[in-house]
């Protein structure tokens, strides 16, 4: 796993060893940034199940202001901070080492949003519904916040389930999907 572009480009990045987490591979995240990179320089992201830091660090090299990553492993904690020092961007990030759900709840009490909430949890386990709900009624994220979730082809995310995020975009690739959510 690389950085693909930016300040820390072609930068490899550690992973976590074993099945606990699986980085997002590196022409899936390409093609990720390459449909949102107009907005990324400036921007306030927010990576959720931050796993080894990938996405939130591509958002840093590419010229986001900060990225705020959430993760409650302490493999993958220790790796999302040596990878910020590695590729030289931990001075515009914070590592937040907790659940998501206490996350959300600290960032809405020090009164954050983002313009970028991206998550990827375990699949199979029912969190895209749980944070996409609790997101939903969020002060972090506002009218103009972009929430993406990668998921398996098979995890449906339903909008209606929700009160005011929308899907505006689904993105399919072989093994997964992104799926595009703004409030309305």
């Amino acid at each position: 796993m690389r950085v693909i572009s930016g300040s820390a480009k072609s930068l490899k990045l550690k992973t976590i060893e074993g099945m606990d987490t699986r980085p997002t591979q590196d022409r899936i995240k390409e093609t990720l940034f390459n449909m949102i990179q107009y907005d990324i320089p400036g921007c306030k992201f927010l990576d959720l199940f931050g796993g080894s830091g990938g996405i939130g660090i591509e958002a840093l090299s590419r010229g986001a202001k900060e990225a705020v990553f959430v993760e409650k492993s302490p493999k993958a904690l220790r790796c999302i901070r040596e990878n910020l020092s590695f590729t030289k961007l931990k001075e515009y990030a914070s590592v937040m080492g907790m659940d998501v759900f206490a996350a959300i709840r600290q960032l809405e009490q020090e009164k954050k949003t983002f313009d970028y909430i991206f998550m990827d949890p375990p699949y199979k386990k029912g969190f895209e519904d749980q944070v996409l709900s609790c997101l939903d009624q969020s002060s972090i994220c506002t009218l103009d916040t972009v929430v993406i979730v990668e998921s398996s082809l098979e995890t449906k995310i339903v909008d209606e389930d929700y009160k005011e995020l929308k899907i505006f975009r689904i993105k399919e690739y072989k093994t997964n999907k992104h799926t595009f959510l703004r409030k309305s």
